[in-house]
């Protein structure tokens, strides 16, 4: 893809010391080329585009400024990061982004030394680099750590916990917000970047510093002269709330101004304690769809680079998230109670049309998993019937509030929990790979698992019904293409379904396993269950196949440990049951990226997995006149 015609400056790069070594004057040419990579590159496979295209200038000038790796650069969440991947030794790499086996595509400590924090959720940066510049005041050493952060994240409650606490050390700490959710406004041009090379030089703070140790012996004046300067600072710069948590506030800056950006922080290497830079970005800059939609192209399959068309893969169905947001809005109308609560994932959690249709009754709190659980709670217990649409990676950040707020008190919250199981391409950050688990064995709760996209409204149904905590957990994208009935009839809870009554071998499946289940099964003349509910557990029926059976497999795509193949293992074991058991499910490691498809089969949860395990446990016997064990 990129060669030294159509890259003449980026071609050169093959880690940031080439870069600092180019002229200031080369950089904004710099800045074209990787910008115009980046858009060939992601269109190429995918992935996460606005917002990098938004940090290109921001990037530069850090690894230009910042003796980088030894400078620790800190990415907050990490879709801004495809820039800082090109420019540090994986540009020729790049194609095989998100892909099993290739890049990542968040940093990542052990693909490179340039990556100094893995991340994949939001709010984290600050707290890590603080972290950082703490270590390397203790080992005396001048190590200067960036954090890089964007406004949505500063939505997060932990990122103001780290502001607070870092303004109580005097660690050499610079963080950096990007705020991309805005116009650049009047203030933002050339008198507002001139104050910002001024309130960042070294003249200011040594007036500054010097003015603290004189004036200081005499409190009343201190405290005058720093009114004062609050006072003219709060005249040209927003920054009252950081200074007041301890940082030496500078900005906003256009973050699209290479000569301000270097030189601001140029200034800002050299000064000591915790400084804040607040830059003011345009998500998707250079590439005009991108510009127009940014959510849109916040994350994207394949497109053209040249017209922005994304591919758009044909369909077989709805989407489990489709589905839910229509169950929602249907079951809105039908109840007036219902108030659907999401954290920043209006889109990708399906509440677009619910927003619309429901403004009074839909509430994104941001990025604040644990308060949109403990609101939830709070509305519960006033006769509301709050429905929290969360991924299964975000619901983990709140899993105290869903315990001590929610399952104590017995409220009736559902949880709608989105990307359940493997992800694919987003890889172990993402992945719901512990929900089973980690809902299972808080009391009071009900957690279903539906098997395809009807199944999943006839549950979100049930939940909501349900005088009591309930989740509903449904994987990422399509199902097995089940019509989705209207009509809406809550499911027993408790009770599983037998679809398939076979010989020898019973294959409990949990959730989304059942199609690959119904498969193994009609070539192993298996008995197939669609358990459905992992809690309460179907008692009556595992007993019962334990008594008809030689071999029980539960299949889940959860992790086996503490999964739903654990709770049929203690029922047995309560009962005094010594058939044999085998649990699949996802193993006791973090699974790469890759597509979803790849990764079950890594797991051995796909329809060969099932076989190949029946047959190491059976022994390479026929189990009936018509079975082949291949």
């Amino acid at each position: 893809m990129s060669n030294s015609e159509t890259y003449p400056l980026l071609s050169q790069i093959d880690d940031p010391s080439q870069l600092r070594a180019l002229s200031s004057e080369q950089l904004p040419a710099l800045a074209d080329e990787l910008r115009a990579y980046l858009i060939q590159a992601v269109s190429e496979t995918g992935g996460h585009l606005a917002a990098g295209l938004g940090t290109i200038e921001l990037t530069i000038a850090l690894h230009y400024v910042f003796n980088t790796p030894e400078d620790r650069i800190v990415w907050d969440v990490g879709h801004q990061s495809y820039p800082h991947k090109i420019l540090t030794g994986r540009r020729k790499r790049m194609p095989s982004l998100r892909q099993k086996n290739g890049l990542a595509g968040f940093p990542k400590r052990g693909e490179s030394p340039y990556d100094a924090f893995g991340v994949g959720h939001s709010s984290t940066s600050i707290s890590a680099a603080l972290g950082m510049a703490v270590a390397a005041k203790l080992a005396h050493e001048e190590r200067r750590v960036v954090a890089c952060i964007g406004d949505g994240a500063m939505t997060a409650g932990m990122a103001f916990e780290a502001l607070n606490h870092a303004g109580d050390l005097d660690a050499n700490l610079l963080v950096v917000l990007n705020d991309n959710d805005m116009s650049i406004s009047p203030n933002v041009g050339g008198m507002s970047n001139y104050f910002a090379r001024i309130l960042s030089g070294q003249v200011y703070a040594s007036v500054r510093e010097g003015s603290k140790k004189v004036l200081g012996v005499i409190p009343e004046v201190w405290e005058l002269a720093r009114r004062a300067e609050e006072h003219v600072k709060g005249m040209v710069v927003p920054g009252t709330l950081f200074e007041e948590l301890g940082f030496n506030y500078i900005g906003p800056v256009d973050g699209h101004d290479m000569d301000a950006l270097v030189a601001t922080l140029s200034n800002l290497r050299k000064l000591k304690g915790p400084q804040f830079l607040h830059i003011v970005t345009r998500k998707g800059k250079g590439f005009k769809p991108a510009e127009e939609n940014p959510c849109g192209y916040h994350g994207v399959g394949k497109f053209n680079a040249e017209s922005g068309k994304q591919d758009k893969a044909a369909a077989s169905g709805p989407t489990y998230t489709q589905v839910f947001g229509q169950w929602l809005c249907d079951m809105a109308a039908a109840d007036e109670r219902l108030v659907g609560i999401t954290p920043a994932m209006r889109e990708g959690s399906g509440l677009v049309k619910f927003s619309e249709q429901f403004p009074q009754r839909y509430h994104d709190v941001g990025i604040a998993e644990q308060h949109a659980v403990t609101l939830a709670a709070g509305m519960a217990c006033e006769g509301v019937k709050p429905v929290v649409a969360i991924y299964s990676t975000f619901l983990q950040r709140a899993y105290d509030q869903l315990i001590h707020d929610v399952a104590i008190q017995n409220l009736p919250v559902l949880f709608a929990i989105d990307r359940g199981g493997l992800v694919g391409p987003d890889g172990p950050t993402h992945a719901g790979s512990f929900d089973l688990s980690y809902l299972r064995c808080i009391p009071n709760i009900v957690v279903m698992a539906p098997a395809d996209e009807n199944e999943c409204r006839q549950m979100l149904y049930t939940g909501f019904l349900h005088d009591g905590p309930a989740a509903v957990r449904y994987p990422r994208g399509t199902g097995p293409g089940v019509e989705v009935q209207q009509d809406m009839t809550a499911l027993p809870i408790g009770k599983a379904q037998v679809v398939r009554r076979g010989k020898r071998i019973a294959l409990l499946a949990f959730g989304s396993t059942l199609e690959a289940a119904r498969q193994a099964g009609d070539t192993l003349d298996a008995t197939v269950v669609n358990m459905r509910f992992v809690k309460p557990l179907d008692e009556a029926l595992v007993l019962e196949l334990a008594g008809t059976h030689e071999l029980l497999m539960t299949i889940e795509d959860n992790a086996a440990l503490g999964g739903a193949g654990s709770a049929v293992n203690e029922c047995l074991a309560q009962h005094d049951h010594h058939i044999s058991i085998h649990n699949l499910g996802l193993p006791d490691r973090f699974l790469d990226q890759g597509s979803r498809d790849e990764l079950l089969a890594e797991a051995g949860i796909d329809r060969g997995g099932i076989i190949a395990a029946v047959k190491d446990l059976l022994g390479n016997v026929t189990l009936a006149k018509s079975a082949t064990l291949a």
